[in-house]
């Protein structure tokens, strides 16, 4: 059995007349963290929406694999299901919910009680400012305490593939300092990780590979060391 978890071929997305991804290839394989770099209106968030099916009404061309399955027409209930979760951007928390009711949300394909609890726990652990507010409304949280839970409700469902769209964004320095700590830990877990981000940097210290994209189109992959180092990235992404 073939170790690829994610395959885009051929993706193409148009809003009417404009394109905004022009045919990408793309694959994540088990136990990878894959990032995606690239400017504001790359075409970045919109290649995670296509994967998902949450894009609005557009044109959509491609084939979108998962464990070898075709996504096309999964609604995004399904795709919990089959253990693919998307921590969007903006984080999507249920605001007029407790943290701890938005976990258990994260657990709703489940019905292992036991393990629900043992995992809340587990995430508690991780993130200690959360348990300290377990009853607080979702919604009076700061931006970089909600991220935190937007990551950990995702994590509750034990997802094969997580979808990271932005997580850096909006966040004070320490903040983003704990949540890329959170996700490579969270990678040496064997949980395979998509990552947008718009810190290139942190993105690609933390990445095994890397693509780079730039108007629709993906214009440089390979590994994220490399990458690290490359003039041409240095040049354009990291202010060097």
């Amino acid at each position: 059995m073939s170790d690829n978890i994610l395959k885009i071929q051929g993706l193409k997305v148009a809003y009417g007349g404009i394109k905004a991804v022009k045919g990408i290839d793309l694959e994540v394989n088990k136990g990878e963290l894959v990032t995606l770099i690239g400017a504001n209106g790359a075409g970045k968030t919109t290649t995670l929406k296509a994967i998902t099916g949450t894009l609005p009404d557009c044109n959509v061309e491609g084939v979108i694999s998962y464990m070898g399955q075709p996504l096309k027409g999964k609604h995004s209930f399904q795709l919990v299901e089959q253990k693919l979760a998307m921590v969007p951007e903006g984080r999507g928390v249920f605001t007029r919910m407790t943290i701890y009711e938005n976990l258990q949300m994260g657990a709703y394909t489940r019905d292992d009680k036991a393990g629900i609890e043992a995992d809340i726990e587990k995430w508690f652990a991780t993130f200690p400012r959360l348990k300290e507010r377990a009853g607080q409304l979702a919604g009076t949280l700061s931006g970089g305490e909600q991220q935190m839970l937007a990551m950990a409700r995702a994590l509750m469902c034990h997802p094969t593939l997580l979808l990271l769209d932005e997580p850096s964004m909006g966040l004070s320095p320490i903040m983003v300092e704990k949540i890329f700590e959170v996700i490579r830990d969270v990678s040496t877990q064997g949980i395979t990780i998509l990552l947008v981000e718009q810190n290139a940097k942190l993105a690609l210290q933390a990445a095994d590979r890397g693509y780079v994209m730039d108007s629709g189109a993906v214009i440089m992959t390979g590994n994220a060391e490399d990458m690290l180092h490359d003039p041409r990235v240095q040049a354009a992404y990291l202010g060097e």
